[in-house]
């Protein structure tokens, strides 16, 4: 079955995003009942788990803010007539799939290693940006391709500067420092294992879409999305009407001031940042904040930057009601005990050669459910810890290898793919044959390298 008719059967069968969220709610109770219940447990245990679902529920409100807000504030960015100028000098070189395919993977994946959170909008935007210039242009290219293409990033960025395991073990105080130590970056983020992942993927992986793009890039053309450029030019949205205008909302110079303010403010933070890790300081809130002044800077007025925000706020929808129904399944495995069953089982059957291996397979596996780098390492971490002390393993090895099990099946979990689904106004079923097979890729390298180094 070729790629054609994988997408043709997946648009027809796969179920929406929110519907995988429910199905994988339903597996993680069914679970839970079977695998976390003792003998000593209440007959009523399913209720237990419901309430383990509903406590979790509300547990990721503040971060389901953050992301809606980074879908939002990147989207309004992607459509400013400055930044779509600044951007043509690179869209110029993307005139073909194979090209433009290799490019954007290649910026998603250099951008995860400095910030998960730049590359999640970063990559999307770019794809956005790659599609508008093909419409105009007359190019025909795979849309789809790019879009897996612009997610690649979110299968790479753990083992970057803003990985959240191994940034935690590095800082002293951490909840495990008493069973592993605290582990330099230099053990973990810059070892010659993790060196050596990077320079491979940041090569294979682009690669590889490149040869992806060659094969497909005659088969498809990019003009049933003509309504990328229709509804979100921004040229449409930052007409100059208001020159003569006398309302604050049309002036230019409140959006200057304000917009000035905020990007001085996180360039300020940003040189008076005493984070030991590099790059530390950029989080959710910080790139919020920073697109939020760019994007009034850049629009040039208040009006045109709420025509933005209107004509964005579309796609934030799938964010708002999806997440805290992972938020629920998080909440099952953490409180029922889920995540140490898994965690256990793998451990049991794992020697000294085969542990980091099976790390990783158990961190894919739990990822699925618990799509969080940082919750994961919470909930799996004490497990693995004193099983890589019991078998000698080295517990850096373990971070890295919990870390790109993680990452790993970021590339079957449409959780993080809503921010670019949304942006780049692709189904998950279009971008899915094309990230499952980088996940094999990405299995491939990772698995060889443990097992190497």
């Amino acid at each position: 079955m070729n790629n054609k008719k994988i997408v043709v059967f997946l648009e027809k069968y796969l179920p929406s995003p929110f519907s995988i969220a429910f199905l994988l709610t339903l597996i993680s109770i069914i679970l839970a009942f079977f695998f976390t219940k003792s003998p000593e447990e209440s007959t009523f245990y399913f209720i237990d788990i419901l309430g383990f679902w509903e406590k979790g529920f509300w547990e990721l409100l503040s971060f389901t803010m953050q992301m809606s807000l980074i879908l939002l504030l990147g989207h309004v960015l992607a459509i400013s007539p400055i930044m779509k100028k600044l951007t043509s000098g690179i869209t110029q070189y993307c005139t073909s799939t194979a090209k433009a395919a290799f490019i954007i993977s290649f910026t998603a994946i250099f951008i995860s290693y400095i910030n998960w959170g730049m590359c999640l909008i970063i990559g999307a935007v770019f794809v956005r940006e790659v599609g508008e210039y093909a419409i105009r242009n007359g190019i025909k290219i795979s849309y789809p391709i790019l879009g897996a293409a612009g997610y690649s990033g979110m299968m790479t960025w753990h083992g970057g500067f803003s990985g959240s395991a191994p940034l935690v073990v590095s800082q002293p105080g951490h909840f495990l420092e008493s069973k592993m130590g605290v582990l330099p970056i230099s053990e973990t983020l810059l070892s010659p294992l993790n060196i050596v992942v990077f320079l491979s993927t940041i090569i294979i992986i682009p690669a590889f879409f490149y040869l992806i793009g060659k094969k497909t890039a005659a088969k498809h053309d990019i003009s049933e999305y003509h309504f990328l450029i229709e509804k979100t030019d921004g040229s449409k949205l930052n007409s100059n009407e208001d020159s003569d205008s006398q309302n604050l909302d049309q002036k230019r110079w409140p959006a200057l001031v304000l917009g000035l303010l905020v990007v001085l403010l996180s360039l300020i933070k940003a040189f008076e940042s005493s984070s030991d890790s590099f790059l530390g300081f950029i989080n959710l809130n910080y790139v919020n904040f920073l697109l939020f002044g760019l994007g009034i800077l850049l629009h040039g007025s208040f009006k045109n930057f709420l025509k933005a925000v209107e004509n964005a706020i579309h796609g934030i929808s799938g964010i708002i009601i999806q997440f805290p129904l992972y938020a629920g399944i998080m909440g099952i495995m953490k409180y029922s005990g889920l995540v140490g069953v898994f965690s256990e089982a793998i451990v049991s059957i794992s020697n000294t050669h085969t542990f980091p291996l099976l790390t990783l397979f158990s961190g894919a596996l739990v990822n699925t459910f618990v799509p969080s780098g940082g919750g994961q390492w919470a909930v799996q971490g004490p497990i693995l810890i004193e099983a890589a002390n019991q078998l000698n393993v080295s517990t850096a090895k373990t971070v890295m290898a919990l870390s790109y099990g993680d990452q790993l099946t970021n590339m079957l979990q449409p959780f993080w793919a809503l921010p670019l689904l949304g942006i780049t106004r692709l189904k998950a079923a279009q971008i899915f044959p094309y990230s499952l097979s980088v996940l094999l890729v990405g299995a491939l390298i990772y698995s060889s390298l443990l097992l190497i180094f």
